[in-house]
């Protein structure tokens, strides 16, 4: 049996970006590191002439609703929102700094409160900041696993900024790279083809927060076997 295959979404909607910041401090080397790409991102298809709106998750004014998540496996609805930005993205902007030579605690409990399917072929672009150039390949490292993990798209080219980077042309030209791949990707529709082509063949949570997710008791099917048992019926 042949599969049906779904033809990529060319529609001429905005784009939405969502930068995914969990930098702490005012002002955020990791915001300024991801507003960058987001704004090349933007520049570039817009000469290309596709509008593209921008969307920001701070994590820091969200980490006591986060620590209490985890726990209660009850989002607030401040944490709640963020979830569905990364939901309705079509592309993410990741960025974190590094502690203790890993990331950021608070990017990884917020990224443990998403769904797995949130971001299947998605494209993410991966960044991180320290304070020394020693920390350069966390974001490969670290990064890179975790959204595979989420089987979203992480792009080619990985930013780190370290502080004596931020003079560079070198990192300038990272930062025009990345926003190309990243408007590569967009442009030719393939994480919607192979989101909505495979989806049926991923595992998924009961009304998760992804944008295909089933979402009420109306996608529950009270016919098959197994639901007749449960409400009782032989």
């Amino acid at each position: 049996m042949t599969a049906e295959l779904h033809e990529p979404d060319v529609s001429r909607r905005p784009l939405r970006l969502v930068v995914l910041s969990a930098g702490v401090t005012e002002p955020s080397s990791t915001r300024l590191l991801t507003d960058r790409v987001a704004q090349k991102t933007i520049d570039l298809l817009s000469a290309s002439g596709r509008e593209a709106t921008v969307s920001v998750v701070e994590l820091g004014p969200l980490a006591v609703d986060i620590a209490r998540a985890i726990t209660s496996v009850l989002p607030a609805e401040p944490l709640k929102a963020a979830i569905d930005k990364l939901a309705e993205a079509d592309a993410v902007i990741a960025g974190t700094p590094v502690y203790k030579a890993g990331i950021s605690g608070l990017f990884k409990s917020f990224i443990d409160l998403v769904d797995d399917d949130l971001l299947i072929a998605k494209p993410v672009a991966l960044a991180s900041t320290a304070g020394t150039a020693r920390h350069a390949m966390v974001v490969d490292d670290h990064l890179r696993p975790l959204f595979a993990f989420l089987r979203a798209m992480p792009m080619p080219t990985s930013l780190f900024a370290a502080p004596e980077d931020w003079g560079s042309t070198a990192l300038g030209s990272r930062i025009e790279r990345v926003a190309a791949e990243l408007v590569a990707y967009l442009q030719s529709g393939i994480g919607e083809a192979i989101a909505s082509n495979g989806w049926g063949g991923y595992q998924h949570r009961f009304a998760g927060n992804a944008t295909r997710a089933e979402r009420s008791a109306a996608d529950v099917d009270f016919d098959t076997d197994l639901m007749r048992l449960a409400v009782g019926g032989a």
